[in-house]
């Protein structure tokens, strides 16, 4: 199992990689600033796996979301609340490229499997109670 990250941890991995991140690179070439299906043209080799947002001993992490106001699911605006979903089900991966950070997980409906990606922005992590 992946190094549990909690909301200050993330942070301070974000802030990190938010000052190495160098110039362009193949994982940006899709807006990721907020939830998107990992797209087709992201090499999965630059990534590399540097931790978890899942609690490893809670059975059923709550599906209840921390979207305040009118920002949805999608926005870029969107708060990264690590007790909330999608983010308590999320794995932290890190370009080893540019130094990027993303967070990931996998949608499951009763038809699909949809992978997801979202860029970390240190700015909009909150460490809210659930």
């Amino acid at each position: 199992m992946p190094n549990y990250l909690d909301a200050s941890a993330l942070v301070k991995i974000a802030l990190r990689a938010e000052s190495l991140a160098a110039g362009p690179c193949n994982c940006t070439r899709t807006p990721l600033d907020g939830w998107n299906s990992q797209p087709v043209s992201l090499d999965e080799q630059r990534l590399e796996e540097i931790g978890t947002l899942v609690v490893d001993d809670d059975p059923e992490p709550s599906y209840q979301e921390h979207l305040p106001g009118n920002i949805d699911y999608w926005s870029p605006d969107a708060p990264i609340a690590p007790r909330f979903f999608p983010y308590n089900r999320c794995t932290v991966w890190q370009c080893t490229q540019c130094n990027r950070v993303y967070l990931r997980y996998t949608e499951g409906g009763g038809y699909f499997v949809d992978r997801r990606i979202r860029a970390v922005n240190s700015a909009l992590i909150g460490d809210v109670p659930l």
